[in-house]
């Protein structure tokens, strides 16, 4: 259904995919690339902005943003609502009207509620999916369809003349439908109201076309019947496969968004698997962080546009596009804005692609690592203006005490950083990003102001990517030694049999590329952050410390050939954290943003979120790492949560100025929803804890309304 294109670099030039996989090859890929090539290269390459001739003027748009049918608002993604009663003097005054508990567990809930008619739809943390009377929270009817269902997101269709009103959603392996009102499976929807697509973000509906992402792979579905219509698999319409490049990345796991009046469909992509070791998937890597268009009857695709080539530090396009209307050249144009983990906002015409505002193509470092070949040219984006850090320098070292400073410094030095910088074996890289920037929640925007609305994260992360040489990392096969029978006893519950770490506990591979001996019993003496003391009787700590260090396993000390291989590895997901577990970088690591998308400038930037100790201490306001999201109305207010203070709060959308803030039984680590029903508007959130942020999990949905009159 669509057409398969020849590889080209960002000028149009032919390009071949290398040879590669997890294990570098013996050869010239087994070497480090050549610096004075790179060098060679122009330093800038400009990419003009969309002439004024090729805008895509405005259409008329039937949505009312009355209802709220999609978790993500409406089909273009919005999060925004023409409800006002609201508003920005009287929200000071909103209390809890109800509070809802599913009582079928505790888990992490990422979605946002569908409410349309007074009926509240969403999961629960029992993975049952239930309708809500939206007016008092009262529990309608509940459905268990196997799996995780409408893991972010669910979309309500009204139905037609011959078919009632339906839901959609994931779950699992399977799309599902089920009956509005009676919350059964839809008759005669695939088998049992199920057809095979999992995924995890929600769909959307153009007519008569169901559009789901399962993860590598969008499908149109017939809206009646479940058939499928088409396909469109993200991997092989962008590059060809082979057999050393297969399955690697590029999912469709950030949302979607449908242009309703044209049929256009618009998804994004993550980066290329696996992340930070990219000798297995080089060249551009097309299709992964990009957002692609592709026509929503036949699946055809119409364009992208990527964002990073070879993304090898995670920072995907995470989000579902906004599809935006805005003044731009004395025009009134459409629009899609994406914005990214690395704290850029692609403001692409919504028909051809073609980027708003010019921008810059810079020559980027080349790999320290062998095997690896890094992309030649990165972006850089002037306008719109990036809303978060995109490079870790030294003079972002924490200042909120001499102490944390000082602290963070001692780990910068042993630590590579600067814009776009790849990986060395065994040293740290210090960025910024990996969480976003922009988060899987994305951004509101208000079509009145055309502005956008976005809470972002600002945290550095410190990321080691590791070398062994194959053959050379011992036998384990034998008995234990000492050492690791000590760490079987006193660390693996936490950091995982293999070292590679769990949750929120850290890898431990390649812990001596990254400290020193007295460092490590330092830790097991004291603890450190969440880590508690360790009671390792003295004499097993030495033993430990070698297992830990890797000087009881056998030492292959041949020098390297040609022919010598090696595999790679990543040691985890560590942030760079002072002494007292704060991030390592100068507030503030989490703000709440606006955009004006018709210039293209920053707007205004708040923190989003309060360590209320540090405030004690005269700490002005940090903001927090969040995974929340923003909703806005035409009352002029901003909601949000997400933080690690549990708040759900309230802002002036013209001002960024807080006006409100609740505290939550359990994190709200979506976005929330607001709708109106017997005469009160409501804002509804799901406050379930956990997720990337932890903390303790629940299973509440909290509706927020003024007092009745």
């Amino acid at each position: 259904m669509y057409k398969r294109r020849a590889r080209v670099d960002d000028f149009g030039h032919p390009i071949s995919i290398h040879p590669g996989n997890a294990k570098v090859n013996p050869g010239a890929l087994a070497t480090v690339e050549d610096a004075r090539e790179r060098e060679a290269l122009p330093e800038y390459q400009d990419v003009p902005a969309a002439a004024q001739s090729e805008l895509t003027p405005a259409l008329p748009v039937n949505e009312k943003n009355i209802e709220w049918t999609r978790s993500q608002g409406d089909a273009a993604s919005s999060r925004y609502s023409a409800l006002n009663q609201i508003t920005k003097e009287n929200v000071r005054n909103l209390q809890v009207a109800w509070t809802y508990h599913s009582g079928d567990g505790a888990a992490n809930i990422q979605c946002t509620p569908v409410i349309v008619n007074g009926v509240l739809y969403a999961p629960t943390a029992g993975n049952y999916v239930v309708a809500l009377n939206a007016e008092n929270g009262n529990e309608l009817w509940r459905y268990k369809p196997g799996g995780h269902p409408a893991q972010r997101g669910l979309i309500y269709w009204p139905g037609n003349k011959d078919l009632s009103a339906r839901l959609f959603f994931t779950s699992g392996a399977s799309l599902v439908a089920l009956d509005a009102k009676t919350g059964q499976p839809a008759a005669g929807f695939g088998i049992n109201g199920r057809v095979p697509s999992g995924g995890m973000v929600s769909p959307v509906i153009y007519q008569d076309v169901l559009v789901a992402a399962n993860f590598n792979v969008v499908g149109g579905y017939d809206i009646a019947s479940g058939r499928q219509l088409w396909k469109y698999d993200v991997l092989p319409s962008l590059e060809a496969k082979t057999d050393d490049n297969v399955d690697r990345g590029a999912n469709v796991w950030g949302g979607m968004a449908m242009d309703t009046t044209r049929g256009i469909v618009y998804v994004t992509t993550g980066s290329p698997h696996p992340n930070f070791i990219g000798v297995d998937h080089l060249g551009q890597n097309k299709g992964a962080n990009s957002v692609i268009a592709l026509e929503a009857q036949t699946g055809l695709q119409l364009w992208s546009f990527q964002e990073i080539r070879h993304d090898i530090w995670d920072l995907d396009t995470p989000a579902p596009p906004n599809l935006v209307t805005i003044i731009h050249a004395g025009k009134k144009v459409d629009a899609v804005a994406e914005v990214t983990k690395l704290g850029n906002t692609l403001l692409l015409d919504r028909v051809t692609g073609k980027p708003l505002f010019g921008y810059h193509l810079r020559r980027a470092p080349i790999s320290k690592l062998p095997g690896e070949r890094t992309w030649p040219y990165q972006p850089v984006f002037e306008l719109p203006q990036p809303f978060a850090r995109q490079e870790f320098k030294k003079s972002d070292i924490t200042d909120i005490s001499p102490q944390a400073h000082a602290f963070v410094e001692e780990q910068v030095k042993k630590a590579n950083y600067g814009w776009f910088q790849p990986f060395e074996p065994g040293k740290p890289t210090v960025y910024y990003n990996v969480h976003g920037g922009a988060q899987w929640t994305g951004a509101a925007f208000d079509p009145v102001k055309g502005w956008l609305y976005l809470n972002v994260n600002e945290i550095p992360w410190m990321m080691t990517v590791l070398r062994t040489r194959v053959g050379a990392e011992g036998n384990k096969s034998h008995t234990p030694a000492p050492g690791e029978l000590a760490y079987r006893q006193n660390c693996a519950g936490c950091h995982g049999d293999n070292r590679k770490g769990k949750g929120m506990a850290p890898s431990l591979l390649g812990l001596a590329n990254r400290m020193i001996d007295d460092e490590a019993v330092a830790i097991i003496n004291h603890g450190l952050i969440a880590m508690p003391p360790i009671p390792v009787p003295v004499d097993q700590r030495q033993k430990l410390i070698d297992f830990l260090f890797d000087r009881d396993v056998p030492v292959d000390n041949t020098p390297a050939t040609p022919q010598t291989q090696y595999t790679y590895f990543p040691n985890g997901y560590p942030k760079l954290l002072d002494d007292q577990g704060y991030p390592g970088s100068k507030p503030p690591w989490g703000t709440l943003n606006a955009i004006d998308l018709n210039t293209g400038k920053m707007v205004w930037k708040v923190p989003l979120g309060e360590y209320e100790e540090l405030t004690r201490q005269g700490v002005p306001k940090t903001g927090t790492e969040n995974f929340g999201g923003a909703t806005v109305t035409a009352g002029g207010v901003i909601f949000c949560a997400g933080t690690r203070d549990l708040k759900i709060r309230a802002f002036d959308k013209d001002t960024g100025g807080e006006l409100w803030s609740s505290k939550l039984p359990f994190g709200g680590f979506a976005p929330p929803a607001t709708y109106q029903v017997g005469g009160r508007q409501f804002v509804v959130i799901a406050a379930t804890g956990g997720g990337k942020l932890g903390g303790h999990l629940g299973d509440a949905y909290v509706a927020f309304a003024l007092p009745r009159p």
